[in-house]
Formats: structure tokens, C-alpha cells, sequence
């Protein structure tokens, strides 16, 4: 049983199908004490980090996300706010993944990231099993992770940044799983079989 965490900051719908296509069928869940009932669970997001932040920390989920100890993965925004720190709102974030998320510098490039880019693998993970250098994937983001000890995978867009995150049974993907076709849906599955 797997559970898509509604903060009302995503759209969830679309992660919804992605897993159905891989014949699961994820419940959405908008009550924290409801997390504890299911084997692991995303959070998903789009927008600015202070109003999400926000919203999480009055619906109390983060006592929720804190406490759960089965896989958890972020997505986009999702994945942000399981870091420590964004610059987008100057926010704490609920600090399960250590590190940063800051401004990505493009310099001549648009901003925001938008479109298929290649991801490179950096620590072989359960997440990344199956995964080879040419891959895309899609993003839409102009906050990123600063690689650390955490990143799994990172992509380059005017600078370096952390594709894929873990730190115990969390992890974060800024890009879209869902939206990135034969990728995503390995990327999808290899959740749905990851161990902790």
C-alpha cells in the first residue's frame, strides 16, 4: 500500500496515474495519523517552498514525516522540503535529507529549468538501480539541492545539483518521475522495491 501525502501544493493526479500504470494502486491520504497505515509514501509538490512549508507545518505532518520509518520520497518541491534548508522563503525545511537547496545559478541559461535533461549516477542505490548515464528525465525547477554526501544522482543545468536524494528511508527526485516516461516509470518501480 503505497500513499500519496495531499498538502494541496501538487498535482497529485498525475503521480496517481504513473503508479497505477505500473498496476499499483496509491491512496491519497490528507489526515497525518493516517500515514503510519501504509508501506510507504510520497510527497509531492509545485510552487513556492514558504507557502508549502506552511502548509505542511499546519496540517502537522511534520511530526508525521519525521516519525515514519518506511521509504518516503519527495518529488520536485516534495523532495525540497525534506532537506534541511531552502533559500526559496529562507525556510527550515523538516531537515530528513541533510543539505541546501539554493538558487541554481544558469547564467545564460532560462531559468527556470524546464525540459529533458540527463541525470549521471553517483552512489549506486536500490533508487538508481537500472539506471545508465544517457537517461533523461524532466524538470521543472529553479531551486536546487547543492550535491552532498546525499546525492545519488546529479544532472547539470548552469551548474551542478542533486538529481536524486537519500538519507535513510527518505529520498527526494527534483525532477518529475512521473512525466518522464520509460525512466520514470523504472525510477517509480525501483521505489516500489526499495528496502530499508
Amino acid at each position: 500500500m503505497i500513499a500519496i501525502i495531499n498538502t494541496g501544493c501538487a498535482n497529485i493526479n498525475s503521480v496517481r496515474f504513473a503508479f497505477e500504470r505500473l498496476g499499483v494502486t496509491p491512496e491519497i491520504i490528507s489526515d497525518p495519523s493516517q500515514l503510519n497505515g501504509f508501506e510507504r509514501a510520497i510527497l509531492p509538490g509545485v510552487g513556492h517552498a514558504n507557502v508549502a512549508m506552511k502548509r505542511l507545518e499546519e496540517q502537522g505532518w511534520r511530526e508525521a514525516i519525521e516519525q515514519y520509518e518506511r521509504p518516503l520520497m519527495g518529488i520536485c518541491l516534495g523532495m525540497q522540503l525534506l532537506c534541511d534548508y531552502s533559500e526559496e522563503g529562507k525556510i527550515e525545511g523538516l531537515g530528513v535529507i541533510n543539505g541546501q537547496v539554493t538558487q541554481l545559478q544558469t547564467g545564460k541559461l532560462t531559468s527556470p529549468h524546464m525540459g529533458w535533461n540527463t541525470i549521471q549516477t553517483v552512489k549506486q542505490h536500490p533508487l538508481t538501480a537500472g539506471i545508465v548515464p544517457d537517461d533523461q528525465v524532466y524538470f521543472v525547477h529553479s531551486f536546487a539541492h547543492t550535491v552532498n554526501s546525499s546525492t545519488l544522482a546529479q544532472c547539470e543545468y548552469g551548474q551542478p545539483f542533486s538529481a536524486i536524494v537519500a538519507n535513510d528511508n527518505y529520498a527526494g527526485m527534483q525532477f518529475h518521475p512521473e512525466k518522464s516516461a520509460k525512466v520514470g516509470a523504472k525510477l517509480l518501480n525501483n521505489f516500489m522495491q526499495w528496502q530499508v
